[in-house]
């Protein structure tokens, strides 16, 4: 009894260390990097490009299929995941509505890109202070053509929240400012952070 509550303590410590308060919200520290579903299905590797470039459902990837990308970045989803039934982000978690991540920079003031990037990573001297916690990386993403783009110069997070039935809002942060941008896409492959409901 006393290693299972040793256990479980652990446990929530480990969530605990992953978890930054910014203002009212508490965010995830890392990328997400699961491989199922919240139900417990299984989310599908889609390596092969034109495979990507075609999909309908669900899916993840590492940049450029490498595993060690995944270690520093955590996995790349496409939209259909994210909105996907079954639930993409644990249990006592969400994805971040373009509302909340608008509550997020607000709170963040001017300059919210430099607060919330890394101290390192970022190409071209364009690292930030991560005064925010958010420890924002350049993980990049992949096209809707199946081709992999940016690591080192831009991190892209999916929002929740459609534009149309064409397109979804995301957020990113690039190498050469200290913004947070804003910008629709589906069919891309971009980093999730969760949001605590």
């Amino acid at each position: 009894m006393k290693k299972l509550l040793s256990l479980i303590l652990l446990l929530s410590f480990t969530i605990k260390a992953q978890e930054i308060k910014i203002g009212t919200q508490t965010w995830t520290s890392k990328n997400l990097d699961v491989t199922k579903y919240r139900n417990g299905d299984a989310i599908p590797q889609v390596q092969d490009k034109n495979a990507w470039a075609k999909l309908k459902t669900g899916a993840w990837c590492y940049y450029e299929n490498n595993t060690a990308n995944g270690t520093t970045y955590g996995k790349l989803y496409n939209w259909f995941a994210v909105n996907d039934t079954r639930g993409l982000a644990p249990k006592g978690y969400h994805i971040p509505t373009d509302a909340e991540w608008t509550i997020l920079t607000d709170n963040l003031g001017e300059e919210a890109g430099t607060k919330m990037k890394s101290t390192s990573g970022w190409d071209n001297n364009g690292n930030g202070t991560n005064t925010s916690g958010f420890a924002g990386l350049p993980g990049g993403y992949r096209s809707d053509d199946g081709k992999f783009y940016y690591v080192g110069a831009n991190g892209l997070w999916w929002s929740s929240s459609e534009n149309d039935t064409g397109s979804a809002w995301y957020r990113y942060l690039y190498d050469g400012d200290g913004l947070v941008s804003r910008s629709p896409s589906k069919r891309n492959g971009f980093s999730v952070r969760c949001l605590r409901d």
